[in-house]
């Protein structure tokens, strides 16, 4: 890094891609360095649009630049585990989108990678680094609610999306659950950790993706989460967690909340308002002021959003996917 500010390489093209980059230009102390793309064509558009000085158009190129930091993946998530891991060992540091690869296997490959290399790793779960979500993970945390007994989440988006679309490809690891129910997911580890038994049912496709899935997560205390995610249905994205001594409600867009209802017993409920001082309510500045933050620190994982997490959740993502019987082309029996 420079004295004053993080050069950032952007890994794919895409419209999340996009959307960090623009907040990235942004931020005083980042630097958007170069782009790669397997389109020279496209690299190069992306270039133009952001005023980013190099645009390569191929991996290997960004993998070889030397004045590039730290590595924003956001390929489609069946090529993360290649994309990042190149980006790994050429000696890279790596903030690579969600879902972190396509099963627990590959996620373990790339978390040894980075330790291993001495390397800094973190899944782009801005959900974690939202600062509404960080508020109500401290109020859960301080015993607001009591002992937290149920949560509930979803997310699901109406459709209809045809068979020709990659959350319809098995070979991109299609379907709700990688792509919308890892929301919900983790959502429920960020307050419980990781459940001791999983529960599933989905609706399955002809290609053999999940269109909906339902998972009851249980923990060995006698806590619960009801977990749901669709591409065939919109649905509130909406989140409630009951404790044995009140609740909190977020009635819409809990991973990027504008609000949230405390309730207590005996008391009168509560909301909690996002500050205005900390942008759109779906800005990634938080998620890329972290990286920057473990950076400058010397930091190789960050505690708000852990890799020993990010493996749970993919754990767990398993989990539901082997009792809805949805497998990825490529994935051997110990997927």
């Amino acid at each position: 890094m420079t004295e004053q500010r993080t050069r950032w390489g952007i890994l794919a093209t895409g419209g999340m891609s996009a959307t960090f980059t623009a907040d990235l230009v942004d931020m005083p102390d980042a630097e958007v360095v170069a782009v790669a793309s397997r389109s020279a064509e496209r690299a190069k558009e992306f270039a133009d649009r952001f005023g980013i000085p190099r645009a390569h158009g191929d991996w290997e190129s960004l993998a070889r630049d030397e004045e590039v930091d730290v590595v924003y993946v956001a390929t489609p998530h069946s090529a993360h585990r290649a994309a990042a891991g190149m980006m790994l060992e050429a000696g890279h540091h790596v903030l690579c989108e969600k879902p972190f690869t396509l099963n627990a296997r590959e996620a373990a490959e790339l978390v040894a990678l980075a330790r291993d290399g001495g390397r800094f790793l973190m899944e782009a779960m801005w959900m974690f680094c939202h600062p509404m979500v960080r508020r109500l993970k401290a109020l859960v945390a301080d015993g607001a609610i009591g002992e937290v007994r149920h949560i509930q989440a979803d997310f699901g988006l109406a459709g209809p999306f045809p068979a020709t679309h990659r959350l319809r490809d098995p070979a991109l690891g299609g379907g709700a659950l990688l792509d919308l129910g890892v929301y919900p997911v983790s959502f429920a580890h960020l307050l419980l950790g990781e459940p001791s038994d999983v529960v599933a049912r989905a609706a399955l496709s002809e290609e053999g993706v999940d269109l909906q899935t339902g998972a009851l997560l249980s923990w060995e205390n006698g806590a619960l989460a009801s977990v749901h995610c669709s591409i065939v249905g919109g649905t509130a994205t909406s989140a409630s967690v009951t404790g044995s001594e009140g609740r909190i409600d977020i009635p819409d867009g809990f991973f990027f909340p504008e609000r949230f209802v405390l309730h207590r017993d005996g008391r009168d409920a509560e909301e909690f308002a996002a500050d205005p001082a900390d942008g759109p309510r779906d800005s990634l500045k938080h998620e890329a002021a972290e990286v920057m933050r473990a950076l400058r620190a010397g930091e190789t994982e960050s505690p708000v959003v852990p890799l020993d997490g990010t493996l749970a959740v993919m754990r767990t993502l398993d989990a539901i996917r082997d009792r809805v019987g949805v497998r990825y082309p490529g994935e051997d029996a110990d997927g």
